[in-house]
This record gives structure tokens, C-alpha cells and sequence, in this order.
């Protein structure tokens, strides 16, 4: 199996939402069983670690799951991502027809002035403490706030980029001492007050003759920890993953020469390949003297939007209104007696537990978290993490003491529980997996008398794009015309979703309308009066479909449509069939899909049932299905695609800004280069900007769903398919009336993993 690249844009958002909130309920539960329970462990299977256990560096989602065990969060929120403002007392939300009760560390106020600012007020609960016993403090959140908002911080978080009051002042005038050295050029040292000669020759050695290396040694590590490689642990076995094939005895060097090798430039080598950082980054990572920032101009003392009020209370004050501000702000509260030097923080002076621009004391720690969560970090060992009960946890003593986080290839999760090695797992479903699933119940269900199974929908959809850049008519992708030709394809493919949705998923997966993930609260439902099945309208705006048809009719009612589009697109049509282009347009298109050359993708069906319709109607779509995912990635990339089959992960606020926005198309200097439909529209953008500044979500929602119009309309996008996501449990194993209950994407069963108990023998 090739490497996939992984493509989505998600905003990392360190903050509750759903697996390690400390906002659950209030632990109810009877400690009397301490005793029995202390030495039975929890079991979890989960998918390789990178050890980058730190809730300000962690990058992949189950580094985070470790990180977030020890932590707690400024911000609670419910189980469909609603913010509880009065955490401390709680505040009790239905769902699902049922009250809950949600408590965290902090209440928030949220202040709108007249003057456009934002006033966002913390009060935390005093008694929270720390892991080890110290009390956890506003100073705690100052300096967790300081750290994600330094010069030189360069963790997933992206709290430096709302509107705070100071933050940008506060930020400037200092870069990393290695990207300056880098900006000064390999020309030979010069008197510099930011380095030494010293500096500067080793910076420049090992950018030339170990960064390359380095690079390569990140991929082989990534192909590694994601379990993509089922040969030896070689170099060789890992580029194969990556597309390259060499000697069996190549070095680190070798597979660096031969990506250099493959292209015309080092630097497209380097922005095409990276499987997460280039040279120079990880030649700044390479010494902490690279990492450390120096002075590059004027730069503020502190973020005058950043105030702590008292001991308990802190206040972060915006310049203007945006809707995602509030979730960025759902911090972990980090311990600074840990990760900082409380001798190196005094609030009244400017000083905030660490020296600006200097993390290597927050880095040094990032194998090893600590916090004010459910559980402690103990250790990582022979790819188990194992944790232990948080005595100090303000909601209570967990009731299971000990939980390991175990590694485990995704083959092996269902057999995991069903054999008993593990307790619970999340292995991605499809039917296939449930059939395995249902093997180890004696009633041959999903949830039975050995295996629970709970599906919930997952954080993001599936999806076939168009790319307007490269299909349109006459080169004007926003044309009447070129619209018309995208939405030829869309018709064809959009009818066949139901078909290839429920036979790679069955019951696991629904077909979507419109781009967005049904998860959203922004996400238009069948019974709004405006819903739209989408590309369901002719080219003169007529229903192609009738409620009595049944799926062949349907079939042949779209490609009718299809040709009155290919019609209004310019092309020539006679007899049922396009007989020719107009200019800048063809009668062959491609799509690539990354389905591991042999079909193994849930729209694939989509696409060769599309094909054959397309062919009847004088189309030629070409199916590319390559054994390397990297053949999509590139090609996007490089904006060559012209059509393709992918899927997009979400947010727990449905910012359209990174994917659509017209300034982010690929190409665009300062761009994001995450809009590779190439959609480019004015009114777009206007309501993009105009949803993110408004606090009423009623109104936003009505924003979005003209956003949703505007992009289908276009025909850039085709939504295929909201999948669900799959946990399941031990039912021998685990007391399941002690899981949390009504599990959602935005709360896990994790939310309240304090309560979760063990069954024990008697």
C-alpha cells in the first residue's frame, strides 16, 4: 500500500472539543470499589505515536490524545460544540432528549463594546490543581497564552493570528536567530550582533550537508509512525512507500538525491516531498541556538490584550469581532512552575515565565506532559503509553486508575477487543469491518455480547472537485459558459452517489448536499425550505427529477441534463451526443483519485459508473488511479488537476475562509494555497468575511448557506458523502454503563473518562 499524503485543512484548535474536555458532567461516581478496580487497567488501542506528547507541539491527533489525558481546557463546551459560559457551578444542556449537566475550570463572559472591541473575561475555579499538587492560577493561563503567542512558537496552534489587542506588536521585531541567518545568505560571515561566526558556520554545514538527510530521515519516520510500512525498517523500504525505489543499502543521503533528483529545482523538490518540514526548518530545529529568537526591530514588552484582573481572573481584549476567537482561546492550562521558571515570571514587569523567544525549556518537555487532567503521564515504553489516576483531579479520582494507550496496526483493532488484547479501539468502518466486527457477538450484530459498537459522524466529508482553472471555456473560469461545463460533470457524478456511497459504507455513511459536514450546526437540513439535492436542476433550471423515478431513470434524466449543459457550455450536440468543444474546453477530462490502484476509495464507484454514462454522451473521462497518492498531491500542487476525489476535515466553527477565499488560491503570493478549486468570486469572499465577523449564529447560518450556492453554482465542488466515525468497546471487559454516554463528534467517549469502570472478577 503506498503512502497517502494527507490533504485537509483543519484548524488545530487546543480546546475542548470532545475527546479531553475536562467538561463533562460531575463525577457521581461511588469510590467504595477503589480497592477491585485499582488493578485492573483500561486498554486502548490507538494508532502509532510520534512522541511529540506536548499539548503546545503535539501535531498528530493521537500525540494530542496523549497530551490531552493530563490536561484541562480554558473553554467547556457540549456535546454538539455549544459553549457552556457558566462552567463552575455548570450549566445543564438537552440532548438527544436527555438533560446533561456540563462543568469545567472557567466561566467566560463575552463583551461587545461600541467601539467594535471584544472583551472575553475568565474566571477560573479556584482549588484546581495541578497533577503534583500546586494550585493552578491566571498565571498558569498568562503563561500558557504567552508561550502559543511567541515570536519563535511554531506548534499547530494559531491563537497569534486572531485579532488580540498588542499581538502583533508584540510579535515583531524578532525572528528566529537561524531564519536570520538564513535570510543573511551563504556568503560568508559578517560582523552580525544576532550570531557568532560560529553560529553561522554551523548553521550553514548542516543546512548543506545533513538537512537533506534530515528531510529524507522525516519522511521515513512519518511512513514508519502511520504504519504504512509493512517491509523492514530500512530506507529502502520506506521510500518505496514514498514512490522512489533504490538499493537496499541506501542511506538517508541516497533517498535525499534521489528526490532531488526527480525534479527540476531543489526547492520544488523540497515544497512537493515534505512530509512536514523543509530544510530550513529542520535546520533551525537541529540546535536550540537556531530555535532561540533575536531582535530584528521594535517589538513591544507585552500583549496589552492579554490582562490578568486577579489570581483568579484573566481578560483577553480583541480589536474587533471574529467568530472563531473564542474557540482559539479555549486553551490547555499549562502548569508554568513546569514548563516555564516561576523566577522568570513577574506579571506587574513585563516578565512571563520564560525568556521571549526562548521555548527550549517548553521543547525539552515535550515527551513528557503534565497537567491538571484526569490522568498522569507515567511513561512511553515499548510503544505503550501508560498513564495513572490524577489524585488531584478537580472532578474527582478517576474510577479506573491505570490506562495504557497501546499501539496497534489498524488490521489488528477489531480482533484486538474481540480476543481481549485490547478494550477499546476506533478502526476505520466500512462494511467490511463490520461484517468482522459482527463475527466475535453471538447475535452476529455490530453490538452484541462481546463487541459495542458506536458510530458517530465524523469531522469532515467526502468530495470530487473541479478545478476552474483548468476547466473552463475560452480561459475564463468564471464565465456563464464554464460554470455550464463544470456542472455538466457535476450532474453525472452527483447521481450515482447513492449507489457508491452505500456500497463501500452500507448504514455507515449518508449522501450529502452541500459542502459542508453534517456535524456543523451550520449545515443546511432536509426540512429548511430552500434544501436542494444538489445538482438536481437542468441547464434552464428545471428538475431533472421526479420523486416516482426510480435509479435507471434517474441515470438517463442526467445525462439529458448533462447535455443541456454541455449545450450551454458552448459545445456542440447532436443526436444525444457532444460531437465537439468550443475554444479552451475538450471532450477529454481527467480525474485522479487516490485509491491505491485498485479501486479502494468510497467514490470510486461514482467514477466508473460516471465514465461509462460520459462515454455514451461523446465524453471521454479519463479514471487515474495511482498506486502513489503523491500523484494527486503533486499535481494539486502544482494546480495541473483538473478534476479529482478527495475528502476535507472540518471545524468545530465552519470558517470557509482557508479553502475558498479567493486570495488562497495556489499561486497567490501570501496565499494559504488551500483553494485549489480555484474559485474566485467577490460576492464569495464578502459573505466569507461577513460570517466570521458576526456573533448571531441564526444570521451566520444564513450567510453560509448563500456561501453553499454561490460554490455549487460554480460547479467546483460535488459533495459525495458524511461518513461516521467507529469506537468500539469491550462488553466483557468494560462496565458499559459507565461509557459517557451520547457520544458526538464534538464529545468523545473520552469526555468523561473519569467515570468509566472496569469489570472485575469476583
Amino acid at each position: 500500500m503506498k503512502l497517502r499524503k494527507i490533504l485537509a485543512v483543519v484548524l488545530v484548535l487546543t480546546m475542548c472539543l470532545g475527546l479531553f474536555a475536562a467538561c463533562g458532567k460531575t463525577q457521581n461516581g461511588d469510590n467504595s470499589n477503589r480497592t477491585s478496580q485499582k488493578d485492573v487497567p483500561l486498554v486502548v488501542g490507538y494508532s502509532p505515536f510520534s512522541e511529540k506528547f506536548s499539548p503546545f507541539f503535539a501535531d498528530t491527533a493521537y500525540d494530542q490524545d496523549v497530551a490531552g489525558m493530563t490536561q484541562v481546557s480554558l473553554l467547556t463546551t457540549d456535546r454538539v460544540g455549544g459553549i457552556i459560559y457558566n462552567a463552575i457551578e455548570g450549566e445543564t444542556v438537552k440532548y438527544n432528549g436527555k438533560d446533561y449537566k456540563y462543568t469545567g475550570i472557567a466561566d467566560v463572559k463575552v463583551d461587545q463594546k461600541d467601539d467594535g472591541t471584544v472583551e472575553y473575561t475568565f474566571k477560573i475555579k479556584e482549588g484546581v490543581k495541578f497533577s503534583d499538587g500546586v494550585e493552578l492560577t491566571a498565571d498558569d493561563v498568562i503563561f500558557s497564552m504567552y508561550v502559543l503567542a511567541d515570536p519563535t512558537y511554531d506548534g499547530a496552534s494559531t491563537i497569534y493570528a486572531t485579532p488580540i489587542k498588542g499581538i502583533e506588536e508584540y510579535r515583531s521585531g524578532m525572528e528566529q536567530r537561524g531564519a536570520v541567518i538564513f535570510a543573511a545568505g551563504d556568503k560568508g560571515y559578517q560582523a552580525n550582533d544576532n550570531y557568532t561566526e560560529d553560529q553561522y558556520n554551523a548553521f550553514w554545514k548542516y543546512y548543506k550537508e545533513e538537512a537533506g538527510a534530515a528531510f529524507a530521515k522525516e519522511i521515513c519516520d512519518y511512513v514508519i509512525a502511520n504504519g504504512y510500512n509493512t517491509a523492514e525498517d530500512t530506507v529502502a523500504a520506506c521510500a518505496a512507500n514514498w514512490g522512489y525505489k533504490l538499493k537496499d543499502d541506501a542511506t538517508y543521503a541516497d533517498f535525499w538525491d534521489a528526490i532531488v533528483a526527480a525534479y527540476p529545482t531543489v526547492e520544488e523538490a523540497e515544497a512537493t516531498e515534505s512530509a512536514g518540514s523543509d530544510r530550513l526548518g529542520l535546520t533551525i530545529a537541529s540546535d536550540a541556538q537556531f530555535e532561540v529568537g533575536v531582535t530584528t526591530g521594535e517589538s513591544a514588552a507585552k500583549i496589552s490584550g492579554i490582562e490578568k484582573i486577579d489570581n483568579y481572573t484573566v481578560k483577553v481584549t480583541t480589536t474587533s469581532f471574529d467568530a472563531t476567537t473564542i474557540y482559539q482561546l479555549g486553551i490547555s492550562v499549562t502548569p508554568l512552575h513546569y514548563y516555564g521558571d516561576k523566577a522568570a515570571y513577574d506579571y506587574a514587569n513585563n516578565k512571563f515565565g520564560f525568556t521571549k523567544g526562548d521555548l527550549s525549556k517548553v521543547k525539552s518537555l515535550t515527551t513528557k506532559p503534565m497537567g491538571a487532567g484526569p490522568y498522569r503521564f507515567i511513561k512511553y515504553e515499548n510503544k505503550v503509553v501508560y498513564f495513572e489516576a490524577n489524585e488531584n483531579y478537580y472532578k474527582g479520582v478517576p474510577l479506573t486508575y491505570y490506562v495504557q494507550f497501546k499501539e496497534t496496526q489498524e488490521g489488528d483493532k477489531v480482533s484486538g477487543v474481540g480476543q481481549g488484547t485490547i478494550d477499546v479501539t476506533d478502526p476505520s468502518f466500512s462494511k467490511k469491518v463490520a461484517a468482522e466486527i459482527a463475527t466475535y457477538n453471538s447475535n452476529k450484530e455490530t453490538t452484541g455480547d462481546k463487541v459495542k459498537t458506536d458510530l458517530v459522524a465524523n469531522l469532515g466529508y467526502g468530495y470530487i472537485g473541479i478545478n476552474a482553472k483548468t476547466v473552463n471555456v475560452g480561459g475564463v473560469p468564471d464565465s456563464d459558459a464554464s460554470k455550464a461545463l463544470r456542472k455538466a460533470f457535476a450532474t453525472i457524478f452527483s447521481v450515482y452517489r447513492d449507489m457508491a456511497v452505500d456500497s463501500y459504507y452500507g448504514e455507515a455513511a449518508e449522501v450529502i448536499n452541500y459542502p459542508i459536514s453534517t456535524t456543523s450546526w451550520a449545515a443546511p437540513q432536509k426540512s429548511d425550505a430552500d434544501y436542494r439535492v444538489a445538482y438536481s436542476k437542468d441547464a434552464a433550471g428545471n428538475d431533472i427529477y421526479t420523486a416516482d423515478m426510480d435509479a435507471e431513470a434517474k441515470y438517463a434524466a442526467a445525462k439529458t441534463a448533462a447535455l443541456s449543459f454541455f449545450q450551454a457550455a458552448g459545445y456542440t450536440v447532436a443526436d444525444g451526443k457532444v460531437t465537439a468543444a468550443p475554444k479552451g474546453a475538450k471532450l477529454t477530462y481527467e480525474i485522479i483519485i487516490p485509491a491505491d490502484g485498485v479501486g479502494d476509495h468510497p467514490s470510486f464507484a461514482v467514477l466508473t459508473a460516471a465514465k461509462e454514462a460520459f462515454a455514451e454522451i461523446g465524453i471521454n473521462l479519463i479514471i487515474n488511479d495511482p498506486t502513489d497518492s503523491n500523484v494527486l498531491w503533486d499535481a494539486m500542487d502544482a494546480c495541473t488537476h483538473e478534476m479529482w476525489a478527495a475528502a476535507w476535515g472540518a471545524t468545530i466553527d465552519p470558517d470557509m475562509y482557508q479553502i475558498y477565499y479567493s486570495k488562497n488560491v495556489v499561486g497567490v503570493e501570501g496565499s494559504s494555497e488551500s483553494n485549489h478549486y480555484h474559485i474566485q468570486d467577490k460576492k464569495l469572499d464578502e459573505y466569507i468575511m461577513e460570517a466570521r465577523t458576526s456573533a448571531d449564529q441564526a444570521y451566520r447560518k444564513t450567510v453560509y448557506k448563500a456561501c453553499f450556492d454561490i460554490i455549487l453554482d460554480w460547479g467546483v465542488e460535488i459533495p459525495v458523502y458524511q461518513r461516521q466515525n467507529c469506537v468500539i468497546f469491550s462488553a466483557e471487559r468494560i462496565q458499559l454503563d459507565t461509557v459517557t454516554p451520547d457520544i458526538t463528534t464534538f464529545y468523545g467517549w473520552l469526555s468523561e473518562v473519569e467515570n468509566l469502570q472496569m469489570v472485575v472478577a469476583k
